[in-house]
């Protein structure tokens, strides 16, 4: 018995082995195409100089396309990427649901409203930074809102945040439509444009505050991978070894809620990232928190970069959506980890 336990600890140790190399491979792969395809191409060969050059130490088209474009581009992405997935996994162990994510709390939908906002108002107090900090600000009032509608007594059960958040979602919804329905046609294009997700545009000035939201959220989120494991272990069973679940959720929340309103802002509403990657992930290396959130932000990030690429190049002279591609593959693949899970018996 104990040597079945220790081989069957070796085969998990060697799988999450694997998949943090994979992951840290995939990612550094789809770094280097995307720095040299796109409609602009810049050769392999002459990257390794562009990049020790720095962005300013060569001059040329090459290293303006690479340090102003490609790679503030490339870096947001993968730290939008990176939040949304570890939100992702923050969301599904507060629920103790493998298809939960942060959509459920109204935060996508509250960024939205508070992009659609700012874009139809043409308010400018912050620049080019003006509608990212609206759409922040109204994705963390969000789930604000819903966590307060749905305490009671002094606890905030889960069933009440699911159901307070369709609702909200719901009424968010219908004001971004009503938003569309009043804006003028080039805002109305802005505001359809800016739900479909893109990483268009991006700058290093976008880059450093979305690098400092994911980097304190994932940090975090870290730091609480043992008690959202003990959390697994049932409410009774954490509070005995003791584990405040009250305030682990809502620190949960409150740093999934950072994440996703952080990634969103700049990049718009990119769905299933939060959903899908956490529970492919979770398949491979089980459901231990400690190594699942890590994990979830690699996959996120490469998940991201790797659509940020195929968006740059399958339409020639054209920037798909970013959001349109994870759709995509997000849609048929939660479908079939769906059935799956129906097959198990798990729902």
């Amino acid at each position: 018995m104990v040597n079945r336990s220790n081989q069957a600890f070796a085969r998990r140790h060697r799988r999450r082995i694997a998949l943090f190399i994979g992951l840290i491979v995939l990612l550094a792969a789809t770094f280097v195409v995307s720095l040299s395809v796109g409609q602009y191409t810049v050769r392999l060969g002459d990257l390794p100089r562009i990049l020790a050059g720095g962005p300013l130490g060569v001059d040329g088209m090459d290293a303006s396309v690479i340090w102003q474009v490609r790679i503030p581009r490339l870096v947001l992405g993968i730290l939008v990427g990176a939040a949304l997935g570890v939100g992702g996994a923050l969301m599904q162990a507060v629920f103790a649901n493998p298809l939960a994510e942060p959509s459920v709390m109204g935060v996508t939908s509250g960024a939205g409203v508070g992009a659609a906002v700012f874009i139809v108002s043409g308010a400018s107090f912050a620049g080019t930074m003006t509608i990212p900090l609206g759409a922040f600000v109204a994705g963390v009032a969000t789930t604000i809102l819903v966590w307060t509608l749905a305490r009671h007594r002094g606890k905030t059960a889960v069933v009440n945040l699911i159901l307070v958040g369709i609702a909200v979602n719901a009424v968010a919804g219908a004001a971004i439509s009503f938003l569309v329905f009043l804006a003028p046609s080039t805002a109305r294009e802005q505001i359809i444009f800016w739900q479909m997700g893109t990483l268009a545009g991006a700058q290093w000035k976008h880059v450093t505050p979305v690098a400092c939201i994911a980097v304190f959220g994932i940090a975090c989120a870290l730091f609480l991978g043992r008690k959202l494991d003990l959390l697994a272990l049932g409410e009774s069973a954490a509070t005995h070894v003791g584990v405040n679940v009250q305030q682990l959720r809502t620190v949960s929340v409150l740093l999934a809620t950072l994440l996703t309103a952080g990634a969103v802002s700049y990049a718009g509403l990119i769905g299933f990232v939060g959903l899908v990657i956490p529970h492919i992930i979770r398949t491979v290396v089980g459901p231990s928190n400690s190594v699942l959130i890590p994990a979830s932000a690699l996959g996120g990030a490469a998940l991201i970069a790797v659509a940020d690429v195929v968006a740059r190049n399958l339409i020639a002279y054209a920037d798909m959506p970013i959001g349109i591609f994870t759709a995509l593959v997000g849609g048929p693949t939660f479908f079939i980890l769906l059935r799956q899970m129906m097959r198990k018996g798990v729902h």
